[in-house]
């Protein structure tokens, strides 16, 4: 070698078979470490403006100044709303959405929200949000399973009744949407739950396609985005477990909850035919209602546990935007009013501590003009710990790391395709500050459990 250094036969004989070996492969050779592939990165801004919270509003009794401040706390980016409950004199009013999103910067859903059928009003209404900077998106009916419609002078929805005028309905305010200037550049998303249809009117289509012989013709556009419902604990997963949340947000039939298959792969209750497996893994979705709530081995650890992994897994697998129920448990109706991130006298409860701590970690409101990349790779990695690379908008790479074993650890190996100059680890269940620093670094022994930690890397 043209430096001096001497190597043995042998040595120069399992370099050559490595190399051969990874040429037959196309696989990079770095001979320090573990083969590593560039991952792109996805803008920091695209995952925080995912987080989303459902909450209640003045008519309901929760005031518009407690809901700022909470919303401000967790760091949300949206809000599910919609046309249930306002009036023109409030107390819940367009003034009360229109005042949330100035103090705090959120977006709005604007739905038709329960048993909602006046198209009109929702077009209106979302115009002044629209013309304020406000609106995220139009959302359809909520849960016509449990609450139906009567539209153009039929019933429908529910358990045992044809979902025609659902249908109708969704075709109708779709139209509507579109047809409107201001508000034609704006997503619709589908009714939450037509996995219950009653009959095959189609809504587990965003469009029919040609010969899928449903009630409604071919052709019938129902929304841009499929909306489910894919609540954590379900009957079909009732039990804590390895991968609670990345399992409910999994697109497949392999998922056991209320999720994107059962409602728009095979629906659930009468096993009417969607999309395929292959079509469900691209198909644009997103998710207005899931949860959890601290009853029985769920603990408000736990909770908070599951709460921040969820957006992260939900995010990692193809959910444009996640909401979840709820900000603060409800004072005005019966039953377990444990699912909030805020108890009833406002005070945080542990999700809210950790998702302030994460969304503060990860604190980014400028623009990234273009993702990069980075070679990195996790030796062995365990079905239970999971990645996702962001980029911050001043270039620095945040790769969230995050376990979701109930019990135990896993002990992996960060590795990289040549030495980054520095690492930042923070741990949003211990605070917002860094907990190490690691400089020209290119392995990285990490130990994960049931949290994220964020691994802020400068290349």
């Amino acid at each position: 070698m043209n430096n001096g250094t001497l190597i043995t036969k042998s040595q120069l004989i399992r370099a050559v078979s490595r190399l051969s070996l990874c040429a037959m492969l196309s696989l990079p050779f770095w001979p320090g470490g573990a083969s590593a592939a560039p991952v792109t990165a996805t803008p920091t801004q695209d995952f925080l403006n995912s987080i989303g919270i459902v909450s209640t509003f003045p008519d309901r009794g929760q005031p518009l100044e407690r809901t700022i401040q909470m919303v401000r706390y967790g760091g949300f980016r949206w809000v599910r709303a919609g046309i249930e409950g306002l009036t023109d004199d409030g107390p819940t009013n367009m003034r009360t959405f229109l005042e949330l999103h100035r103090a705090t910067g959120v977006k709005l859903s604007w739905g038709l929200v329960s048993g909602g059928v006046d198209v009109a009003k929702l077009v209106a209404t979302g115009k002044i949000l629209a013309e304020a900077g406000a609106l995220l998106a139009i959302e359809g009916n909520n849960e016509p399973n449990n609450w139906g419609v009567t539209y153009q002078g039929e019933k429908g929805g529910w358990r045992n009744m044809s979902w025609m005028p659902v249908a109708k309905l969704q075709r109708d305010m779709y139209a509507a949407v579109k047809a409107d200037p201001v508000l034609a550049r704006y997503p619709v998303w589908s009714i939450s739950e037509p996995g219950a249809q009653y009959d095959n009117v189609g809504l587990q289509f965003l469009t029919i396609p040609p010969g899928a012989g449903t009630l409604m013709p071919d052709g019938t556009r129902y929304a841009d985005y499929a909306n489910v419902h894919n609540y954590v604990y379900h009957p079909g997963s009732p039990n804590p477990g390895d991968n609670k949340t990345w399992d409910a947000a999994d697109p497949s039939s392999a998922s056991k909850v209320d999720g994107l298959y059962g409602n728009f792969g095979v629906t659930w209750a009468r096993r009417f035919k969607g999309y395929t497996e292959e079509q469900l893994k691209t198909l644009p979705r997103v998710t207005t209602e899931t949860g959890v709530s601290i009853s029985g081995p769920v603990t408000e650890d736990l909770q908070a546990l599951h709460l921040m992994n969820l957006y992260l897994a939900q995010f990692k697998r193809g959910y444009s935007y996640t909401s979840v129920y709820l900000l603060r448990d409800r004072t005005d109706e019966q039953g377990n009013q444990t699912y909030g991130f805020f108890r009833p006298d406002y005070t945080p409860r542990k999700a809210a501590v950790y998702l302030h701590n994460l969304t503060t970690i990860l604190a980014d409101t400028g623009t990234l003009a273009k993702a990069g990349q980075l070679d990195y790779s996790i030796a062995n990695q365990p079905k239970t710990v999971h990645d996702m690379l962001l980029q911050h908008s001043n270039g620095a790479f945040q790769l969230v790391l995050w376990g979701e074993r109930l019990q135990g650890e896993d002990k992996v190996t960060l590795n990289f395709a040549s030495p980054v100059a520095s690492i930042r680890v923070s741990n949003p269940t211990r605070g917002v500050d860094t907990i190490q620093t690691h400089e020209k670094v290119s392995s990285l022994p990490l130990t994960l459990s049931d949290h994220p930690l964020v691994l802020t890397i400068n290349p």
